[in-house]
């Protein structure tokens, strides 16, 4: 009888440590978003479509057809005349960008940005314990990071992490990382630059699939501060409460539907493919599958369970030698991505992988 209470006792005490570490470990998940600060371009660098057109029509690569498809593609893809460009670009110099190009840009962009976002939050750049900068297509060295501290002076044990080639995801994967650092530095604040280079990869070639990125991307960036001070969440604007990213870079298709590479010509470029929209959709499917069961309230999985038991009971009745299936998680998400994605945008996506502009 006594070894049973000791037993009794020792599973008791292990129950309750697990439980008190599982308390302290969600504390300790905190991620608040305290401020950020945007990028916005001067005057001079606004790509309105009469810019547009004197870019495009300067281009002496271009046929009849390649003029059609790009005046197309500039009124439908949604941009307006509020969008800006790089220096080199409005200045005629898009088919020969310098290094001084590519790196004014980018200190335009991210010293801007966290100036603003300094003067806004009181925090001094001394202040920072992580610094995470996310540019694809730029990544020189000494790195951007490294301008960034050098520029500030910031701390001598600073965390800084230089992101680069993660194309649209990468937002997401530093504040991801963010997030995870956190889980081991307590009481810390971090600083997310997001932006990408576009001065040094303007496409003057011909292809339609490569042309596409001089349509859809711009100059733009942003910075934000990030903190996990318990003390400070009184202050923020947002408090992450998940992170979900699904990666089908396994997936050939995927891999290379949206790819930086060379046209016959030697002119660089980004190849975006037909199966981006495609690999688009099924990675935001992947996210919202894991994403779905942890946000969704109680009632509305109950009553999905409910509701699956009731089906699979009815299917059973109907057909006793069907094999037993066991309950789990497989929401239909069709509504879900109609309901985040309007028609609209689906439309205009599709029409960009459809053969009407691709040929």
């Amino acid at each position: 009888m006594e070894f049973l209470m000791k037993l009794c006792l020792i599973f008791l005490c292990t129950l309750i440590s697990c439980l008190v570490n599982m308390f302290f470990q969600k504390r300790n998940q905190r991620c608040y978003l305290l401020d950020y600060e945007c990028f916005k371009a001067p005057d001079d660098r606004k790509l309105d479509t009469e810019a547009c057109v004197k870019v495009v029509m300067r281009n002496k690569n271009l046929g009849l057809e390649q003029y059609r498809f790009l005046f197309k593609t500039i009124v439908g893809s949604g941009l307006g005349e509020e969008t800006y460009g790089p220096r080199n670009v409005l200045d005629g110099r898009e088919e020969f960008p310098t290094e001084t190009d590519a790196h004014s840009e980018m200190d335009e962009i991210m010293f801007d940005t966290l100036d603003g976002l300094f003067t806004k939050t009181g925090v001094s750049p001394s202040k920072i314990d992580i610094l995470v900068v996310d540019v694809s297509l730029f990544s020189p060295s000494p790195s951007l990071t490294s301008r960034i501290i050098n520029r500030y002076k910031m701390r001598d044990n600073i965390k800084s992490f230089n992101l680069s080639g993660m194309g649209c995801s990468a937002s997401m994967v530093a504040v991801d990382l963010v997030q995870r650092l956190f889980k081991t530095y307590k009481n810390r604040f971090a600083i997310v630059v997001s932006t990408e280079s576009i001065s040094r990869h303007w496409y003057c070639g011909k292809e339609k699939s490569m042309m596409l990125s001089n349509c859809l991307f711009r100059s733009g960036g942003s910075s934000i501060l990030l903190t996990n001070k318990r003390h400070l969440k009184d202050r923020c604007l947002f408090k992450l409460k998940r992170a979900v990213r699904t990666n089908i870079g396994y997936e050939d298709e995927a891999y290379g539907c949206c790819i930086q590479v060379e046209d016959q010509q030697g002119y660089q470029g980004f190849l975006l493919t037909k199966s981006l929209t495609k690999a688009a959709a099924k990675a935001f499917t992947g996210n919202l599958k894991i994403l779905l069961p942890k946000i969704l309230p109680v009632y509305e999985l109950l009553r999905y369970a409910i509701s699956t038991v009731g089906t699979k009971t009815m299917t059973k009745d109907r057909n006793p030698s069907a094999p037993k299936a066991a309950l789990s998680f497989n929401f239909n998400i069709k509504s879900g991505i109609d309901n985040f994605l309007s028609p609209s945008r689906w439309e205009g996506s599709d029409r960009w992988a459809g053969e009407e502009f691709w040929g």
